[in-house]
This record gives C-alpha cells, sequence and structure tokens, in this order.
C-alpha cells in the first residue's frame, strides 16, 4: 500500500514539476473539484451543495474552453459560446439519466436541489470571475496578490455554500 501511495505522490509531483504556470480557471483545479463532487455526494452532502460547485465547475470549463478556442483562432460564435455551453450543461443534464437518479425527487422551493445549486452555482462563479476582471481593470491591468484569479471565484462558491447549508440545516 505504501508503494501504491508513493508512487501516485511521485506521479503528482512530477506533474507538477513539469507543468507550465496555473491559468485562469485552470484545468487542474477543474478536475481537482469535479473529483470531490462524488466524493462529497457519497458522504451525505445535499444535493443543492453539491450542485452549487458542479455548476461552478462546468462554468470554469466552460471559460478555459472558450480561452482554449479563441488561441486557436476561432471566432465563430456557435463553436465559442454555444457548442460548448449545450456540451458541458448538456453532460451535467446526463446525471439525471444514472440509476437511482430522478429528477425532483428532492426540492427547495419547488426546484429540483442539485438543479438549484447548479443555477446558483453558475451565477456565483460568474459574478466572482466578472468581479475579478473589474479589480485587475482597476488595479492597472494586475491583480492585487498571487493566484486571485482562482481565489474570487472560489470564495463565491463558498458563500454561497454557506448560504445554503444554513438554509438547508
Amino acid at each position: 500500500m505504501k508503494k501504491i501511495l508513493l508512487s501516485v505522490f511521485a506521479g503528482f509531483a512530477g506533474i507538477f514539476a513539469c507543468s507550465s504556470a496555473a491559468m485562469a480557471v485552470c484545468p487542474v483545479c477543474t478536475v481537482a473539484v469535479g473529483a470531490g463532487l462524488e466524493g462529497a455526494r457519497l458522504l451525505g452532502v445535499d444535493d443543492v451543495i453539491t450542485g452549487i460547485w458542479a455548476g461552478g465547475l462546468t462554468l470554469s470549463l466552460f471559460f478555459w474552453t472558450v480561452g482554449w478556442l479563441k488561441k486557436r483562432g476561432v471566432s465563430s460564435v456557435w463553436w465559442l459560446i454555444v457548442a460548448p455551453l449545450v456540451l458541458y450543461y448538456g453532460l451535467l443534464a446526463a446525471v439525471y439519466l444514472m440509476p437511482g437518479v430522478t429528477f425532483g425527487a428532492q426540492t427547495l422551493w419547488g426546484i429540483d436541489k442539485f438543479l438549484l445549486g447548479v443555477i446558483v452555482g453558475t451565477i456565483a462563479f460568474y459574478l466572482g470571475a466578472r468581479w475579478y476582471v473589474k479589480i485587475k481593470r482597476d488595479n492597472g491591468g494586475h491583480a492585487r496578490f498571487p493566484f486571485q484569479k482562482v481565489v474570487v471565484p472560489l470564495s463565491f462558491l463558498m458563500v454561497a455554500t454557506v448560504v445554503f447549508w444554513l438554509i438547508t440545516k
């Protein structure tokens, strides 16, 4: 068991050592959040909380994909906005196709908890990302502190999580 853990740790250390600087809403952060979502569900975290982070993750993937496509010269609105939104939120909707998951089984304010969480998480992440852009613009095009591009949107998700945790408690 120790050999396996050491191998996994060495693999991650190697990946981090060879990687370049983190991009905004970086895919590594995105995958890390995604991996934690299923674990949170298994631990009994409420669906609205899981949905908040799933919505933030999905919008993060969307922003990352749009940036990647722009770097490759894609300028079509269809390929920049519509296709990634339909793809990512369509994949997120596929959660309801899983066995044992019923749409509307758990509701809050008459809305499915997971769907409500996705909506809230998407809005919170978007507002956090937009606020970061405003802060950067007001500071002469520079962040005020390292990793601010990650901290601001994630702090919005954390605040939304605490608010809905208190509501569902």
